[in-house]
């Protein structure tokens, strides 16, 4: 497998070395990284080349690094069934920056672009319904961000009096609590309830 995987990456920085940035082995999948105005004509080659033939995409997804200035990664997962192979290709993005839309080479991209969109807030150019797919239509803000809240900001709810879906702002039913996660079998700094008795 990665002699095959070796191969395919020397093939790839021969023919098409001027778009790809960066090619890497790990875990048994070639990894390449490209800028966002190779990615089409990246994926175009890999899927048309004969040697190639990743006619398969996979998945689309993004993730998300707060600390990096380009603090984005678009990540594209695609399978050959001919090489029996799968092929990883990842794209830096800042905040705000968008990436030209691969459903004009691969068609099944339209939904993946979308959740992306919805998750991380990772713009696609050229696409053509890019709006929300997995959250409501008011939802705020992106849920996959490191940086989002993980009780969100708003709870919906249905309210049997309104006869309707209402919004309301966050409220926790109870405070956050504080664990101590000291073994007890270790000795604590504190008495335990019950071992009180043992001191006698």
């Amino acid at each position: 497998m990665t002699e095959a995987l070796s191969e395919l990456s020397s093939y790839l920085r021969e023919m098409r070395g001027d778009l790809i940035l960066d090619a890497s082995i790990s875990y048994d999948e070639l990894n390449v990284t490209a800028t966002p105005e190779a990615i089409l004509p990246l994926l175009t080659f890999l899927r048309d080349d004969a040697r190639c033939g990743f006619i398969s995409m996979i998945d689309i997804c993004g993730v998300d690094w707060p600390q990096r200035e380009k603090r984005f990664d678009v990540v594209y997962h695609l399978l050959s069934p001919k090489q029996n192979l799968r092929i990883r290709v990842k794209v830096a993005v800042e905040d705000g920056e968008s990436v030209p839309s691969a459903t004009s080479v691969f068609m099944g991209a339209e939904w993946f672009e979308r959740e992306a969109w919805d998750m991380y807030g990772i713009p696609f150019s050229g696409h053509a319904d890019l709006r929300r797919i997995l959250t409501d239509y008011g939802f705020e803000g992106h849920p996959l961000r490191k940086d989002f809240p993980t009780t969100g900001y708003v709870e919906v709810r249905y309210d049997d009096a309104a006869k309707r879906v209402v919004y309301e702002p966050v409220e926790l039913k109870q405070e956050f609590r504080n664990f101590d996660f000291t073994s007890p079998w270790e000795g604590t700094d504190y008495v335990l309830p019950g071992d009180e008795k043992a001191a006698n």
